[in-house]
């Protein structure tokens, strides 16, 4: 097989997903200016968290951490990758079917699980008829995840990539329909979301196709290969669940505070925009590489891999953290700040932004080292390490909300995420020199986090040059360019006067462009 270019490989996954979260960004910015924060946003924003909850336990966040190592090294050994992949599909399939008809009829409990302080009021009963018109989704979308996986181990990347660009587009144009048909927008929403889960199924099918991969709809059997996937998936599956649990006490926080769901909502779509950018490019690519340089013993290959791939997300990821808890005020305020939404729903935003951003190195390093874990297909260890990031999440949630409010479901997602991501590593330790990083990371990762601390505080003494042009409509935008221009410019010589980076570095990547 042809191997993976593994930086090239994150660029264009990584570009294709900036494009994709720019477009839920922009989803979002228009929520927030026709519905604010108000009982319409937050019942949908319920009842589309659920199909993409479930989404998470049989598609990319389970079912595909195990799937994809063992296709991935099926091709690499000349195997019926092909046979096994349709096995999948199909068994697949005849789960979420049955899922699908119980989640929705038991809509109503589901809701209740997911935010109990709606109970009572318009916002439940809107939040039961949204999520049973979408719910259906979670069909759809699971089977876009296996065939992404498909791709994803033949190096081809784009075509997945590009799905959650059409979904963000779907929902772009049909709040415009709405608006100018005036069309109920709560419902045009709701009926957008399955509409969505066709289209994606729709094009990746047919990227598959045109990869040469036959994989027809058929009756579900059980084969040693499909047992072997289930015992292989089972705690990824559970590890999923203890994550949806975090989730669920979080929105559970949220949804005693009137508003609260659409604010950290909002401000869950700002940190995920680097997340997604750096971080689950990171992972996408990671897996099959790295579970196919095990398969051909290739452990400097995969030091190297890992080392730079983890390089790669600290270099971005880290000044992102930083200008998220430093200028989140300034972000919200000109991106959302307007129409139905307030100056109050800015504050809160940037409260539960900031929070967020403290986490954001951790989420991303999960990307990172969770494949080591799947490429060996060892599923137990991660399941174990996320059962005690649950419970140190639901305490402070819990703990902390009659102090400090909604913003303990943000914290608590933050200080939970670090504990993980302090497991992972430490549980790494005894698996190879496939997981050890190398000397050129070892020089460059303190000087990265140093470059990005000097970034921080110029963007702080910045603030107060440039903050009083927030309080002008007109120049709200440029006072951000200004802000944001002169944290990467201080970021930029300061890394590259310290060492964290150098300008040969890029020209490298253009190259591998």
């Amino acid at each position: 097989m042809k191997p993976i270019s593994l930086i090239r490989s994150i660029m264009v996954v990584g570009g294709w997903t900036l494009l994709s979260r720019g477009a839920g960004f922009a989803r979002d910015v228009l929520m927030a200016a026709y519905l604010g924060a108000g009982p319409v946003a937050e019942a949908f924003l319920i009842a589309f968290s659920l199909p993409n909850m479930f989404r998470r336990f049989f598609a990319e966040g389970a079912f595909n951490m195990a799937f994809v190592p063992m296709f991935a090294k099926k091709l690499e050994a000349g195997e019926d990758a092909q046979g096994f992949a349709r096995d999948a599909f199909n068994g697949l399939t005849g789960i979420l079917i049955l899922v699908s008809l119980i989640g929705t009829l038991a809509m109503p409990w589901l809701v209740w699980a997911m935010a109990s302080g709606f109970q009572g009021d318009e916002r439940f009963t809107l939040a039961v008829l949204y999520g049973r018109i979408g719910f259906s989704y979670i069909l759809f979308i699971s089977l876009v995840a296996l065939l992404s996986g498909v791709l994803n181990a033949y190096g081809r990347f784009t075509e997945a990539s590009f799905v959650p660009v059409l979904m963000n587009l779907m929902f772009i144009a049909a709040m415009f329909a709405a608006d100018y048909q005036g069309w109920d927008m709560g419902l045009t929403l709701a009926w957008t979301v399955p509409l969505t889960g066709i289209a994606q199924l729709a094009f990746t099918w047919i990227s598959a196709r045109r990869a040469g991969f036959r994989l027809a709809p058929g009756l579900p059997r059980m084969t040693p290969e499909l047992r072997r996937l289930l015992v292989i998936a089972a705690p990824a599956v559970l590890a999923g669940g203890v994550v949806q649990i975090n989730l669920i006490v979080g929105r559970q926080v949220a949804s005693f505070t009137e508003g609260a769901v659409a604010w950290l909502s909002y401000a869950d779509r700002l940190y995920q925009l680097p997340l997604g950018v750096v971080g689950i490019a990171i992972g996408t690519v990671l897996l099959p590489d790295l579970s196919r340089r095990l398969r051909a013993g290739d452990a400097a290959g995969g030091q190297a891999s890992f080392s730079r791939s983890t390089e790669f997300a600290l270099i971005l990821t880290l000044p992102a953290a930083v200008a998220l808890v430093v200028i989140a005020q300034p972000l919200c305020d000109v991106l959302f700040e307007r129409g139905a939404f307030g100056p109050q729903d800015t504050a809160n935003t940037a409260m539960a932004l900031a929070a967020y951003g403290l986490g954001l190195p951790a989420f991303v390093f999960q990307k990172v080292l969770q494949p080591i874990y799947y490429a060996r297909e060892d599923t137990r260890r991660p399941f174990n390490y996320a059962v005690t990031s649950m419970l140190v999440n639901a305490a402070i949630a819990i703990g902390l909300m009659p102090l400090i409010g909604f913003v303990a479901a943000a914290l608590a997602t933050s200080v939970s995420a670090w504990v993980m991501v302090w497991q992972l590593w430490r549980g790494s330790r005894n698996l190879g020199l496939a997981a050890e990083f190398d000397a050129r990371f070892r020089h460059r990762g303190p000087r990265i986090l140093l470059a990005s601390l000097g970034m921080g505080v110029t963007l702080w003494l910045m603030s107060y040059f440039v903050g009083p042009s927030f309080d002008v409509r007109g120049w709200r935008f440029l006072g951000l360019a200004v802000l944001v221009a002169s944290g990467l410019a201080s970021y930029g010589l300061l890394g590259i006067a310290i060492g964290a980076f150098r300008l040969a570095d890029f020209k490298a990547l253009r190259r591998q462009r």
